[in-house]
């Protein structure tokens, strides 16, 4: 890379999570890196990516439909497209950037079905592309600390990997309000949210999943659990509906100025509504799922997600042959069903800005030691800033996730999605079609 002239780079779609990316290119790494580029299907969300460009004192980029995304690669000369669409068509602007000739960063997963995964796969077979996927939970200095041990032997050879992620009931009930409550679009939260937590596992262990058995259901959320648990309220969303008002599962776009510019006034152009009553019809996704996984090197994996917990945060355990290490990480304690400082937008999920952690080292035959551990400062522990350093930075700093390791964290979610189907375990190799 040539560090005299900034790489360019083009952002496809232009929701909230995109935003890291615009702030990043047009603010704190400008001198990295060159946003020249926008593309989605909505001009409005484009149009306030576009003020967060102006505010920071540049000149407004060119945008784009999907329809111009070819186009606009090469009109742009642009080194590197940045993928922030629906999980679903992921693949297809990365298979469009790789043969292209560029490179490609996309937001987790990787893609959401197995025929993104091949396209993606092929694709960067046949041109040698760089692919990245935004596993920012990697760039977590505590994750980094968790590996480094691991693989400096202080265990010994890993035998088994507990892992219990819950997801409060802010957080948790804000994928059934929107798009990722639709598997065809998300492929549920085994893949959209747990790609995160199976690439964390692979890259810890230094192992690829090789069969999985799952099970999961919607326990919490949808219009028949909800009336079931006395939680449901009568109203399609949570915005100008009086019976949406006081209810603490509702989304109140109307608090923040940021939001209602990215999805209410732009709603007029494809009428994606983000605030749907996370206790009405329409879900297809598990809000309650456990996964066993076993691995190429003989570790076993038992893992849960829950998504309608009282506080935000994980519990892991990793058991070696020479001892154990157990990991603790609080992300939010408490869930207020009230607007306050922490939630100043009714029914949005508390930044994790304030991340506690406590890590054991519990050898064989000795007392067990507390290690200290350096969170990060920031949004998920710190890692999204760093990994926006090894994004921009161009080095090889050995953590950043290429198509390989978004392919392994996928197939762990998509072999729970058929287990859960089927109800039978599932080898990766036959999901694959590999003999």
């Amino acid at each position: 890379m040539n560090h005299t002239t900034p790489r360019r780079y083009a952002i496809v779609g232009t929701g909230s999570r995109a935003r890291m990316y615009t702030r990043a290119l047009t603010g704190t790494h400008r001198d990295r890196g060159r946003l020249v580029a926008l593309c989605d299907t909505n001009t409005t969300r484009m149009a306030v990516h576009n003020r967060i460009v102006t505010d920071a004192g540049l000149d407004a980029v060119p945008t784009y439909s999907p329809d111009d995304f070819t186009r606009m690669l090469k009109q742009e000369r642009v080194d590197e497209v940045i993928v922030c669409t629906v999980d679903r068509t992921h693949a297809d602007y990365v298979v469009a950037a790789l043969d292209a000739g560029l490179d490609a960063i996309t937001e987790k997963p990787m893609t959401a079905d197995l025929d993104g995964l091949r396209r993606i796969n092929e694709a960067q077979a046949r041109t040698g592309g760089r692919v990245t996927v935004g596993f920012n939970y990697r760039y977590n200095p505590v994750h980094r600390q968790m590996r480094d041990l691991i693989a400096s032997g202080a265990i010994g050879e890993v035998g088994s990997v507990h892992f219990e992620w819950l997801l409060d009931l802010r957080h948790g009930a804000d994928y059934f309000r929107r798009w990722h409550r639709d598997k065809a679009q998300s492929g549920g939260l085994l893949v959209h949210k747990a790609s995160h937590h199976f690439d964390l596992v692979n890259w810890w262990i230094g192992a690829r999943p090789t069969d999985v058995f799952a099970s999961g259901r919607l326990f919490f959320y949808g219009e028949e659990n909800g009336r079931r648990h006395g939680l449901a309220a009568d109203y399609e969303r949570g915005h100008g509906e009086d019976a949406a008002e006081h209810d603490p599962f509702a989304l109140h776009m109307k608090d923040s100025p940021d939001l209602s510019a990215l999805y209410l006034e732009a709603e007029h152009e494809d009428g994606y509504r983000r605030d749907l009553n996370v206790f009405s019809p329409g879900i297809t996704i598990e809000d309650d799922m456990s996964v066993l996984v076993g691995y190429d090197t003989g570790a076993r994996l038992t893992y849960h997600l829950v998504a309608y917990a009282p506080w935000e945060g994980y519990r892991i355990a990793v058991t070696g042959s020479r001892g154990r290490l157990e990991l603790d990480m609080t992300e939010f304690e408490y869930t207020s069903p009230h607007q306050d400082e922490a939630t100043p937008v009714r029914g949005m999920p508390a930044p994790k800005e304030h991340t506690s952690a406590r890590l054991w080292l519990r050898r064989h035959w000795q007392p067990p030691e507390e290690i200290q551990v350096a969170v990060g400062e920031g949004t998920h522990g710190g890692g999204d800033q760093l990994m926006l350093d090894s994004l921009f930075g161009g080095g090889d700093d050995g953590i950043r996730p290429d198509h390989a390791d978004g392919g392994n964290a996928l197939l762990t979610g998509l072999a729970a999605n058929a287990s859960i189907a089927s109800g039978a375990p599932v080898r990766v190799a036959d999901l694959l079609g590999d003999s």
